[in-house]
């Protein structure tokens, strides 16, 4: 009964954060706006100044939203792909998603020389880096799906997943060496992930991606816990592995993947979210394990996320740098901390 109240004020907290969180992300730039006044033209449509109003909705608002979906579709993704292996190294990249959208990126950006001029306008736009992203990914979660049809055992799908990304490594790494300079601060800009240059075009599109990875996870719940002991055990209790490895598979491909094509590869969420929830909550049981990781990750990307923006500056730091220097830390110090707790 104690662990259910424990739980029930640990979830309060983490929905207050969000909202707050959330609130302040939005006042924090090179204009510092008062979260009243944000609060005000959020619910209302309008506040005190005309120009605070303006950048709140059309600037602000938009990578708030961006920064809550990216945290939580790489942290439920992270989440099913280190229970699926029973791996606290796996992360949402592990399919080679990622490699598969750099790719991607990288020939109709590093490789844009070779393509008609046409071709190569179009490419070159921030809908072209979207669509040829998207597509890296696809195909390399084809593969990942077709291959896995044959392949019984789970290492073997993470092998074939890290082989995939090597190889696509090994592409990228031979356009870059034949590039122009401009060319590769391009592509290391796309890199670096960018979660302000999105239209309400392209979030909804990135929000419907995110809810339907996220509604397929959800069915995944119960599962996941049978998992945790192997797939015999999971059998044995009457759970059927092929549907549920699927299910696993393309949920992560999803939500990774049109992550990484809107945003490019975001680092650290994925991976550390999940084992930071398990610390705070100290359970391996799904159904808590699943909504706190969702709400972690929110809390987590939307705090990385305002770090990045520099208070009375117009400098805004490579989200990507952020989340690994302030998550790998933060990790760092949770695990000590429950070594000598369990000590």
């Amino acid at each position: 009964m104690e662990n259910k109240y424990n739980n029930i004020l640990l979830f309060s907290i983490l929905i207050i954060g969000v909202v707050f969180l959330f609130l302040l992300n939005i006042s924090l730039g090179s204009i510092n706006i008062p979260i009243k006044e944000v609060y005000t033209s959020l619910l209302q449509g309008t506040c005190s100044k005309d120009s605070w109003n303006y950048i709140i909705l059309n600037y602000r608002l938009p990578k708030a939203i961006v920064a809550i979906l990216v945290g939580i579709g790489l942290s439920i993704s992270g989440l099913l792909m280190q229970t699926f292996f029973r791996n606290p190294l796996a992360g949402p990249y592990v399919l080679g998603l990622s490699s598969g959208a750099s790719l991607g990126v990288a020939i109709v950006i590093l490789g844009a020389s070779f393509l008609p001029i046409s071709l190569s306008d179009f490419f070159l736009s921030s809908i072209g880096v979207i669509i040829a992203s998207s597509l890296g990914s696809f195909i390399v979660m084809i593969s990942v799906l077709v291959i896995s049809k044959k392949l019984r055992d789970t290492m073997a799908i993470l092998i074939v997943g890290l082989m995939f990304g090597s190889l696509t490594s090994a592409i990228v790494g031979s356009l870059t060496y034949f590039s122009s300079a401009e060319k590769l601060q391009k592509f290391t800009f796309w890199s670096l992930g960018n979660l302000g240059n999105l239209t309400w075009n392209s979030i909804g599109i990135l929000t419907s991606c995110v809810v339907f990875g996220i509604v397929l996870s959800v069915f995944s719940i119960k599962p996941l816990n049978a998992l945790l002991l192997g797939e015999n055990y999971a059998k044995s209790l009457g759970i059927n592995y092929n549907k549920t490895k699927y299910i696993i598979l393309f949920a992560t491909s999803i939500l990774a993947g049109s992550i990484t094509a809107f945003v490019g590869p975001i680092a650290f969420i994925g991976l550390a979210v999940p084992h930071i929830a398990k610390l705070i909550f100290h359970t391996s049981n799904h159904k808590i394990l699943f909504w706190s990781t969702l709400f972690l990750g929110a809390i987590i990307m939307l705090i990385c996320d305002s770090i990045t923006q520099i208070p009375g500056t117009d400098i805004i730091l490579p989200i990507n740098a952020i989340t690994s220097f302030i998550g790998a830390p933060i990790v760092i110090w949770l695990l000590i901390r429950k070594k000598k707790m369990l000590g």
